[in-house]
């Protein structure tokens, strides 16, 4: 593989200006939804009644208090959202549900503020002067992170690396590309049988790359971070991703470099942390001492 990825096809991107700036102060003010949610206006109340009434948001009733129903009102009033399906993932601290866009099926991603692991978020957080004043405040944790989400997936993008498109934010609700197809979504690396796992390591290893030349570390990469989506490996899941001058950014990509490593040696690669570590983050690696 060559060094820039072209020979998988892999996407183009742009060198990043001032690696680690990537998103804009964080502002976690009252949004739109909060106001909605507040106003409680009789459009958003015939919306709020129709939700809750839907049976597939009946079991999920926890992550819609009236400020999330708020967000998605504002969300289908500025046209991101026509309707909302039924749940494609859940996790403890965010739900993913489908829903139609103007141009085809997208997913919603809800954070739930109340179940939130602010424990974990902090990992992420302390260190970051973006983040002081924040305190241990969960809601503005959470907001804050769904602002960081979008960035971080904008910045990935913008360096070549395949992930969501990030469509919109408002709250805790962020709206994105949906990765799957007639409502499944798509497999993750390691719920797949791998006929090229050289090629597949390739793609990832590249997009490691990428992100740390961005100014970016994922934080949390590994074989269930990593999905395939019509022949393509996507990169998931980067609300976490912290910059290079994190103070536990090191930390945190040799964690993902070993993950990766582990799993590919499993798939019988000659691949080792500490080479995948080194072909991430020098200007000119050897690229020819993996399999």
């Amino acid at each position: 593989m060559t060094g820039d990825g072209s020979d998988h096809g892999l996407l183009d991107f742009e060198e990043a200006e001032a690696p680690g700036d990537e998103w804009e102060d964080i502002d976690v003010s009252e949004t739109e939804a909060d106001r909605v949610a507040k106003g409680r206006d009789r459009e958003f109340l015939t919306f709020r009644d129709r939700i809750k009434d839907a049976d597939q948001f009946k079991v999920e009733g926890a992550v819609f208090d009236d400020a999330t129903l708020a967000a998605i009102y504002t969300l289908v009033q500025h046209g991101h959202i026509d309707a909302f399906g039924g749940p494609i993932s859940t996790g403890k601290e965010a739900h993913v549900f489908l829903a139609d866009g103007p141009d085809g099926e997208v997913a919603v991603k809800i954070y739930r503020i109340n179940a939130s692991d602010f424990k974990h978020m902090r990992e992420y957080l302390e260190g970051d002067p973006r983040f002081e004043g924040i305190g241990s405040n969960k809601k503005r944790v959470v907001l804050a992170w769904i602002k960081k989400e979008l960035a971080n997936l904008r910045r990935a993008r913008q360096a070549g690396v395949a992930v969501p498109d990030p469509i919109a934010a408002e709250r805790n609700v962020l709206v994105m590309e949906f990765l799957g197809s007639d409502g499944e979504r798509a497999k993750r690396l390691g719920e797949v049988h791998l006929e090229n796992p050289e090629t597949a390591y390739e793609v990832v290893r590249e997009y490691a790359r990428r992100l740390y030349r961005a100014g970016l570390v994922h934080g949390d990469l590994s074989e269930y971070n990593v999905v395939v989506h019509e022949g393509q490996l996507y990169l998931i899941d980067l609300g976490q991703a912290v910059t290079v001058h994190h103070p536990n950014s090191r930390e945190f990509l040799e964690r993902d470099c070993r993950n990766v490593a582990n799993f590919f040696s499993r798939q019988g690669l000659g691949v080792s942390t500490e080479d995948l570590l080194a072909q991430v983050t020098e200007p000119n690696p050897d690229l020819s001492s993996s399999q």
